[in-house]
């Protein structure tokens, strides 16, 4: 009921272009229980439409209007990079948002992960507190880039942050990586082994995450919502946990 009410306090607020709107039939609480619901589950619209005694388009129709926005309603629950605090240590590390193969969108290859998505930053404290999450950014882009394309070293120095091999150059404490002319020496694999000790907490963290399961199965919706839908989630996970 505190969404809905918030909702409706924004939309009554904004320009007559910029207000949502939701299909009549379901009406503003349904059309955000439908709109949870498909984050939160991925389940099919037709599927939700016939749980709800209306048609596919209707539930899209909703799922649009709403998912905007929430994301308009709780931008103020989202940290921004500038706030990550210059004396906390912090784990870091990326992970893709998958979605449907677009042929018209080769840029969303991810040759790690071998399939098409959106790379997000996710950033956490030693004690597992979600501290902040970069925009989604193409998923053929590296973990590095994204780091540092959302501006989150800006003001700081991350000498103490934890991460993987991915981030080696920025002078985190990361992994060995192995020479190659020899293997590990028995002090590097222990210290490879205490490090990866410590980020099993970020692995928790972005796992907790993706209980969206939007977040963790093919996106379905056309490829210009993903976006917008991924930072609305973002947006919902932090007013959740706050």
């Amino acid at each position: 009921m505190d969404l809905c009410a918030r909702a409706q306090t924004v939309n009554d607020a904004a320009r007559d272009d910029k207000k949502a709107t939701w299909p009549p039939i379901l009406g503003l609480f349904k059309s955000v229980v439908v709109t949870l619901t498909y984050l939160r589950r991925n389940r099919a619209q037709a599927e939700i439409g016939e749980a709800f005694n209306v048609s596919q388009s209707t539930i899209s129709r909703a799922i649009q209007a709403v998912t905007l926005l929430l994301g308009d309603v709780l931008a103020e629950y989202v940290p921004t990079a500038d706030e990550l605090d210059a004396q906390t240590q912090y784990l870091v590390d990326g992970t893709l948002l998958p979605c449907w193969s677009w042929a018209s969108h080769p840029q969303l290859y991810s040759g790690k992960h071998k399939t098409t998505g959106m790379n997000v930053q996710v950033a956490a404290t030693l004690a597992g507190r979600l501290a902040w999450i970069s925009d989604p950014v193409d998923g053929s882009r590296h973990d590095n880039h994204c780091l540092n394309t959302a501006n989150a070293l800006i003001g700081v120095d991350p000498k103490n942050w934890v991460a993987d091999r991915a981030y080696v150059g920025n002078g985190m404490i990361t992994p060995i990586k192995k020479p190659t002319h020899r293997d590990l020496l028995d002090w590097e694999k222990e210290f490879n082994k205490q490090v990866n000790k410590i980020r099993w907490v970020i692995e928790q963290v972005i796992a907790n995450l993706k209980t969206w399961r939007i977040l963790r199965t093919d996106y379905r919706r056309p490829i210009d919502t993903f976006s917008a839908t991924i930072s609305t989630v973002i947006a919902l996970h932090f007013y959740a946990t706050a």
